[in-house]
């Protein structure tokens, strides 16, 4: 997988996310730095697992709509011979 890359403003937005689960949550406030190096980690670690999660919901989604279609394929070549 390649790796995950965010905008400057994206990763801006996350790192300042982060900052605030630390310090609101954890009660333990994070510099800049360390908020990057968490989200990277979770970016290289983490972030692999959620993606193939997202391939493996979206290539069901679309089995679905496949036996769908052709479920109507079929219905339409009967209705065509009736």
């Amino acid at each position: 997988m390649k790796p995950i890359e965010f905008s400057k403003d994206d990763k801006a937005a996350l790192i300042a996310r982060i900052q605030h689960h630390f310090d609101s949550e954890l009660d333990q406030p994070i510099g800049l730095l360390k908020a990057e190096l968490v989200l990277d980690f979770f970016a290289r670690e983490v972030g692999a697992a959620y993606y193939r999660q997202g391939i493996d919901d979206a290539q069901a989604a679309l089995a679905r709509r496949i036996d769908d279609f052709s479920d109507d394929v079929y219905q339409m070549q009967r209705d065509a011979t009736d």
